[in-house]
């Protein structure tokens, strides 16, 4: 049973407490500019695989759809808490890369069985949900803190070299750079003057408002042609077709992994704030939810989701933690997934101007993980786990083409992709140092 804690209540609008129409509107908008990744990631996706328009509009309304209905589903009937989802960056980078090797019918294909996989570890029926058992090997700071700086830095590679634009395409080169680079300092601005307003939340949205009107009014960009594009119509079923690669069947259950660990952290923080600590039962819930909704959502070519940390801040900075509130904002989010029209828009944006504004968001992303590790006590065991990984994932992306070409395909799969290859390596390593040979060297 979920019990109360005695540390009170942090927050003055309780999970189950309502806030009238006018705020419940105003709270729910500010929630929704937060997810800047439900069209960033698309567009960048696009952009790295020479997707057309189309693809990429076809993604951002699937997004819109799945972390709607996540959201509207954890904030009603599953762990009641204010929980906002959206694409998160494991899943992008996991796509990246599946979508380049295999293609994206592969891609999303092989997310639908890596998430039933999941799905079946947390059937919330008895003793079956046994995945939360193994979490703890994945919440680990010292894991979970590695990987997300291993990610930032393989995401990296979408950040500056973007802001110069595509080879052959207008603008290509400084011109471009002097729209990236203004759109960056107004997303910092954003960010560090505009205190706890929505001018903070929507720091991305406003710089890419700022740096697509300085490509328009420059003539190095021109708004999308959305003659032919419908108003309003449903996303699109298997608009990307269906394969399955077991390399990136890997890929992606590590992906699920990921999540799941920053859902069960996100579940806990969130709760303690209102005075209420969760269950086993409950977060197995939660997890089974946010699996199902990502198979779904694969389904339609949106990006696997988890909960939002930046949602999380919201509510403490606010202190308004009315599910509602994050319910209206899942309703918005469907509403949005049936307007092809918005997402046309959003998916013809300057990549110059997607690339500068990601360039904060992938920051955030690595600087998030040393933040997680800020409480890891750094003596040579621990030292030695988060370098040794930290330097093989992002070292087998260089490693020489030909030996590359002789590996078979599972193997060039993991090690030439950092986010799976460090997952992997922190895991195993994190278990055999410091749940076998710590405890014997203690021993000793």
């Amino acid at each position: 049973m979920d019990v109360e804690t005695d540390r009170g209540s942090i927050l003055d609008v309780g999970f189950d407490e309502r806030v009238p129409p006018p705020k419940l509107a105003l709270f729910a908008v500010q929630h929704l500019l937060t997810l800047s990744a439900i069209w960033v990631f698309p567009v960048l996706i696009g952009l790295t695989l020479g997707l057309a328009t189309g693809d990429v509009s076809r993604m951002i309304q699937a997004s819109f759809l799945l972390a709607g209905v996540v959201t509207v589903l954890q904030s009603s009937r599953i762990v009641r808490l204010p929980i906002v989802q959206g694409p998160t960056a494991a899943f992008f980078a996991a796509l990246l890369a599946a979508g380049a090797t295999y293609g994206l019918d592969a891609a999303f294909g092989s997310m639908v069985v890596a998430g039933l996989i999941f799905m079946v570890l947390t059937i919330p029926i008895g003793r079956f949900g046994v995945l939360i058992h193994f979490l703890r090997f994945a919440t680990d700071p010292l894991v979970y803190g590695t990987i997300c700086l291993i990610i930032g830095a393989q995401l990296a590679t979408l950040g500056l070299p973007g802001w110069f634009g595509t080879e052959g395409q207008p603008g290509y080169g400084w011109d471009l750079f002097w729209i990236g680079l203004a759109t960056l300092l107004t997303v910092v601005a954003c960010l560090l003057f505009g205190g706890s307003t929505l001018i903070r939340r929507a720091a991305v949205i406003i710089g890419m408002v700022v740096g697509s009107v300085l490509a328009a009014v420059t003539g190095l960009w021109s708004v999308p042609d959305l003659s032919g594009v419908s108003f309003v119509g449903p996303p699109s079923f298997l608009p990307f077709g269906f394969a399955v690669a077991w390399p990136a069947v890997l890929l992606m259950l590590l992906a699920f992994l990921e999540s799941s660990a920053e859902a069960v952290g996100m579940y806990t923080l969130v709760s303690r704030w209102g005075n209420t600590e969760l269950s086993r039962e409950r977060i197995n819930r939660g997890l089974f939810t946010e699996y199902a909704g990502s198979v779904v959502g694969a389904l339609f070519g949106g990006i696997g989701t988890a909960s939002y940390p930046e949602n999380a801040g919201i509510v403490r900075v606010t202190r308004i933690g009315s599910r509602f509130v994050t319910m209206t904002a899942g309703f918005i989010a469907i509403a949005l997934a049936f307007l092809p029209m918005f997402s046309t828009f959003v998916a013809g944006l300057p990549g110059a101007v997607l690339a500068a504004a990601s360039t904060v968001l992938f920051g955030i992303i690595a600087m998030a993980g040393v933040q997680m590790m800020s409480t890891v006590d750094w003596d040579d065991l621990n030292i030695t786990v988060a370098g040794t990984a930290f330097i093989l994932a992002l070292g087998g992306q260089w490693l020489p083409e030909g030996l590359v070409a002789t590996m078979p395909e599972w193997v060039r799969a993991l090690v030439t992709t950092p986010m799976m290859f460090g997952a992997v390596l922190l895991i195993l390593l994190n278990a055999g140092v410091n749940y076998g040979l710590r405890p014997w060297l203690a021993r000793r």
